[in-house]
């Protein structure tokens, strides 16, 4: 009796893909029921037919799907991106908004791959990540996984510890300990249902768009001057392709392809391919939409600091602020239309740009533990370890640097997630287009040839970038020559391992399967293998997946 209970117990655990669900007959209800197979099959159509998100209106079925892209485009709102948007358009005005065009277009396209891939296969990126790769692999990818979420997490709570500064003159390290704090308790939203949380987060977004929209139409930059930047690129004048990589770096984020692909599993999905296909169709649309206004509201800033900080309108007091513009330092942009109030009503719109994205960071970081660690441990103890995790550096640095050392520290977190890219971006673009991983899914030869050559593109540019800009500070810095030395002999082997690795997960096989193929469509004997299977694994996980070898009988689609 244990034994049966068990059994049903991880089938009722099984992801979408596996085809059973609660509008169902699993074979094991078959054995017991003596069902005939044809009978079952017929049942399996009419409950397909009987779906009831397939009765709703497609308007309605749209609107259930609203929710992971907004939360998902709030990672390209963060301080981090607002203040390489600021230098962006101080130092060049508008010619830069060339890079967030096509920027936030290949985020478009990622992040429906990473919506895709949890749609399809019923599971996140981490937790395919621990079912596909060898143990050590797995703890290095779930390491490197919570490296980006506390480097994506620095500029959210310095950016939040800035704006309580200018807000309630609080010391900057504790706001960054009043920030992990006020994450947690907004997070105990969840229990009262994720619309909640989705509700709070787009009211603070839109309060951060209302700020620079109405700056934006006080100072009133050339309708050419931004469309010119925005569709005739541009690399013009000292450290233009510098700022042009930190604007691309700051888009596209490894933290936010796990988010993705797991916040569109709190969506109700017809287990069907019809179904399927529609929630992909949903989360594209719905994800574009959010992006757009993500796109509207950096075009808004860059624009806003380039209007300001031109020769037409700089004074001499704004002329010294322009040269050093940082979070801490641009409440002056907002000065022409609010006033005394700029500052507050500035400090207002980065409160809500890192308080929202902290909590997008959390849940990024929970995703992550959860999938790739699988640790049983209730939600509240795993979002104060996540919080704890990623809010230590900022609180070390706040503490020892003050407002300078923060500043520099969200130029090297942006570099880290430079780095970090690869070891998320490229899981993502061989699951989704694995036939294991997707089955009648996987991604067309275009979108495959597309997303890798963009993919591959912006990986390359950020690896040659930052390893010239270390070469050349190797050669230009002050240190001794037996330093530079030493840096170099421990530097240039990590760099050397660190492309090996890249090119490991490039041509490594994938050999675990994840998808199934509907349960009627199986042979008698394939559920038995996959129970067997559970019971001598425990269920899913790393190690957990049936490989190829143990559902040899189960006809894949090819």
């Amino acid at each position: 009796m244990g034994s049966h209970q068990q059994q049903q117990q991880v089938i009722s655990r099984d992801p979408p893909s596996w085809g059973g669900g609660s509008n169902r007959i699993s074979s094991l209800d078959v054995e017991e029921m003596n069902i005939p197979p044809s009978i079952t099959s017929n049942n399996n159509k009419q409950f397909h037919q009987e779906d009831p998100m397939s009765q709703k209106p497609g308007w309605r079925k749209f609107l259930s799907h609203i929710g992971p892209g907004f939360l998902v485009s709030l990672a390209y709102l963060d301080p981090g991106n607002l203040e390489t948007d600021l230098q962006a358009g101080a130092n060049h005005r508008y010619e830069l908004l060339w890079v967030i065009l096509i920027g936030l277009i290949f985020a478009l396209i990622i992040q429906s791959l990473a919506a895709n891939l949890g749609v399809s296969t019923g599971k996140h990126l981490s937790e395919l990540c621990k079912a596909e790769y060898p143990i050590y692999v797995k703890y290095c990818l779930w390491l490197l996984a919570e490296i980006a979420v506390i480097a994506a997490d620095i500029p959210e709570v310095i950016g939040t510890a800035f704006a309580l500064n200018i807000l309630f003159h609080i010391p900057l390290w504790a706001g960054v300990l009043i920030t992990g704090l006020s994450t947690l308790l907004l997070l105990g939203l969840q229990k009262y249902g994720v619309r909640k949380l989705e509700i709070l987060i787009a009211v603070l977004v839109f309060i951060m768009a209302g700020c620079y929209f109405g700056e934006l139409s006080y100072v009133k930059p050339p309708a050419s001057g931004v469309l010119k930047g925005m569709f005739i690129p541009k690399l013009n004048g000292q450290g233009a392709t510098g700022d042009a990589i930190a604007l691309l770096g700051a888009l596209v984020m490894p933290h936010n392809l796990f988010l993705h692909s797991a916040l569109v599993l709190t969506r109700k999905i017809p287990q069907s391919v019809h179904g399927v296909n529609d929630a992909c169709r949903y989360f594209l649309i719905e994800s574009g939409f959010a992006l757009f206004v993500a796109f509207l509201i950096n075009v808004a800033v860059v624009s806003v600091s380039g209007a300001v900080c031109s020769a037409d309108n700089l004074s001499q007091e704004n002329s010294d602020r322009c040269g050093d513009l940082t979070l801490n330092s641009a409440s002056f942009l907002l000065k022409n239309v609010l006033g005394r109030s700029s500052s507050t009503v500035y400090a207002i719109a980065l409160l809500a740009s890192g308080q929202s994205s902290t909590i997008t960071g959390t849940y990024a970081g929970q995703y992550i533990m959860q999938g790739f660690l699988d640790i049983k441990m209730r939600k509240w103890a795993r979002n104060l370890m996540t919080r704890c995790i990623a809010i230590t550096p900022s609180l070390i640095v706040a503490i020892i640097g003050g407002s300078s050392g923060a500043g520099r520290l969200i130029i090297i977190a942006s570099m880290i997630l430079s780095f970090e890219l690869p070891f998320a971006l490229i899981p993502l673009l061989k699951f989704s287009s694995s036939v294991t991983k997707m089955g009648p899914h996987k991604n067309s030869i275009y979108i495959i040839v597309i997303s890798w050559i963009l993919g591959l593109g912006i990986i390359g540019i950020n690896i040659y970038y930052l390893s010239t800009a270390f070469v050349h500070w190797l050669i230009h810095n002050s240190l001794p020559k037996v330093a530079n030395i030493f840096v170099g002999i421990i530097v240039f082997p990590l760099m050397a391992i660190y492309m090996l690795a890249v090119i490991y997960l490039m041509v490594r096989k994938d050999t675990a399967v994840t998808f199934i193929d509907d349960p009627s469509k199986q042979n008698p004997n394939a559920q038995t293998q996959m129970e067997r299977g559970f019971k001598t694994t425990g269920g899913l996980g790393s190690d957990n997946v049936p490989h190829r070898e143990d559902l040899a009988d189960i006809p894949f689609p090819e």
